[in-house]
């Protein structure tokens, strides 16, 4: 089993700036691919980006050149740099584990972000 705790969400004007941070733990963790997913409302939940234990990112078209996403192996954390913010990033952010052990994905609670003036 893998926990996940999700930080850092909130409300921010449009051109600002967040930072997402996912923290996994359990038995024995040991983490294929991290990444980030985002639900907005009447929406389908969506890919924001990804990153693999060798450090391949894989980033959704609309968030190219203003997201970031890093990770910290040792301390099995992913972190989402979130730049030049638009409404339409205004979700529930979502952070989901793939497992090397049991090939399972993992989900946190969410953490929403809302972006307004």
């Amino acid at each position: 089993q893998v926990q996940l705790v999700e930080s850092g969400g909130g409300l921010v004007q449009p051109g600002g700036s967040l930072r997402l941070s996912c923290a996994a733990s359990g038995s024995g963790v040991s983490i294929r691919r991290m990444g980030w997913y985002r639900q907005a409302p009447g929406k389908q939940r969506e890919l924001v980006a990804t990153i693999t234990s060798g450090g391949i990112t894989n980033y959704a078209d609309s968030v190219k050149d203003r997201f970031t996403i890093s990770r910290d192996n040792a301390k099995n954390t992913v972190i989402l740099q979130m730049n030049s913010l638009k409404p339409e990033d205004t979700a529930v952010y979502y952070c989901n584990v793939l497992s090397a052990l049991n090939a399972m994905d993992y989900w946190g609670k969410g953490t929403l972000v809302t972006v307004s003036a």
